[in-house]
């Protein structure tokens, strides 16, 4: 007799990312419930699972999902307008014109946009960091996206929401009540930084994160200029300052993480925080290389991330992938993170950096059925001697044929079938030509 299933994926082979790196040739995956059942030789899957819903991906790569462990996805609405310029100088124009132009309908459009730019990406979840995170939630669950989300603490004048910050906690721990468990996920609060919030500020907001076993998420040494300022400040550096105040352990997760010393990296490692990197912003914004291949060498857990698209341009992880895969050669050593490392940073390290990793990030049973297909007939991914090489040297974005998310197919054969990318893209086009954003300085 047949199992029933809700969708067979079938005839690829199938890059597992378990610990082994199981690569099933000819291969299967049967989903129920957006649930993965099994995972196995395509003959088999197909005898046992009687599925509703089929895709063939004979000829394709199967794998699972992207996990974007550090982004601003609602920064779509002002791609392109803070390029070639500082973090700092980055900092001052973006936080004006965030307080300026954001509204819950502004970020919902602009984060429409991103879901369906993530989506033909193979970007299955994302941390997003933003204001009026409530909006990006509704344009999320609209599309059946998934996105790990909560509310943000930034201690400046007018805040692009305008709830002051003394009024933040309160608000934040009802937002937290209120905040349904669902399969995949997990409670974030994200702390913006040691340079926007005070030593007494951020304790206050790791508790509320422990009283709801939440992620903290929180920008740290993305430059020189930001340890320096922060050292001045409190006579520590920012990651030294973490590990003063008790915040550093596995439910803390550090974005960029660049300007670190030996005995930082050591804490990271002792306390088990997590490493978001974003190489792109990164040498874009001129910050430095994060120092990845010590941080892996010390245990400390990298994911990748493409942070906001003002930042990197792009929400592209794959791009992410190419660019960790290379950056850190530059020392002499090519063998300083390898295509596999630079895979798994994208996948299964990103699900365990987020603490989901019993739940995303690879390909088996009793995970949740969030995979994507790449199209292999391709030039530039011919001939195919390794499948880990082939994604991070060879592949771009616009293989991924397939996208499922919670094993709901969100785009099949490049089509995008739960969102209206035209209506989407028409209503950020309008955003961006609004009067307001027309009047926003740029740069000389």
């Amino acid at each position: 007799m047949t199992v029933p299933a809700d969708l067979l994926v079938h005839g690829g082979d199938i890059l597992t990312v378990d610990d082994a790196g199981t690569l099933v040739r000819d291969g299967a995956v049967a989903v129920r419930d957006g649930e993965i059942l099994a995972v196995g030789p395509a003959e088999v899957l197909r005898a046992r699972y009687a599925a509703d819903g089929t895709l063939d991906a004979t000829g394709c790569l199967v794998m699972p999902g992207l996990v974007n462990t550090h982004t601003h996805l609602a920064m779509t609405l002002l791609r392109g307008r803070a390029d070639d310029v500082t973090l700092q100088g980055f900092l001052e124009r973006v936080i004006r014109w965030e307080a300026e132009l954001l509204s819950p309908e502004n970020v919902e459009a602009a984060v429409r946009v991103a879901v369906a730019e993530s989506v033909r990406a193979g970007v299955t979840s994302a941390l997003d960091m933003y204001w009026y995170h409530e909006a990006a939630e509704r344009a999320s669950r609209e599309s059946g996206w998934r996105l790990h989300t909560g509310p943000t603490f930034m201690d400046v004048p007018d805040p692009a929401d305008g709830i002051a910050y003394e009024d933040r906690l309160e608000w934040a721990r009802r937002d937290l009540a209120a905040r349904p468990a669902r399969p995949g996920t997990r409670p974030v609060l994200f702390a913006h930084s040691t340079y926007t919030l005070s030593p007494d500020q951020l304790t206050d907001i790791a508790a509320l994160a422990r009283d709801f076993g939440a992620l903290l998420h929180i920008h740290a040494a993305e430059n020189a200029t930001e340890v320096a300022t922060v050292e001045a400040a409190h006579g520590k550096r920012p990651v030294e300052l973490l590990d003063s105040l008790g915040l550093l352990g596995p439910d803390l997760l550090l974005a960029h993480a660049v300007d670190l010393t030996g005995p930082e990296i050591a804490a990271l490692a002792r306390t088990g925080t997590s490493v978001a990197h974003c190489p792109v912003s990164n040498l874009k914004l001129g910050c430095g290389i994060a120092p990845v291949p010590r941080l892996l060498g010390a245990g400390v857990t990298v994911g990748l991330g493409t942070d906001g698209a003002v930042s990197s341009n792009t929400l592209d992880l794959l791009g992410a992938v190419r660019q960790a895969a290379l950056v850190h050669k530059a020392g002499g050593d090519p063998t300083a993170v390898g295509a596999q490392q630079a895979m798994r940073m994208a996948t299964i390290e990103g699900a365990r950096a987020l603490g989901l990793d019993a739940h995303l990030g690879s390909l088996e049973p009793g995970k949740r059925a969030d995979l994507i297909v790449l199209g292999l007939d391709r030039p530039h991914l011919t001939p195919r001697h390794d499948a880990w090489s082939m994604l991070a040297y060879s592949a771009q974005s616009s293989d991924v044929r397939d996208t499922v998310v919670d094993g709901q197919v969100l785009m099949r054969d490049r089509a995008l079938t739960t969102l209206d990318e035209t209506a989407a893209l028409a209503d950020l086009e309008a955003l961006s030509n609004l009067e307001a954003l027309s009047d926003v300085e740029t740069l000389p």
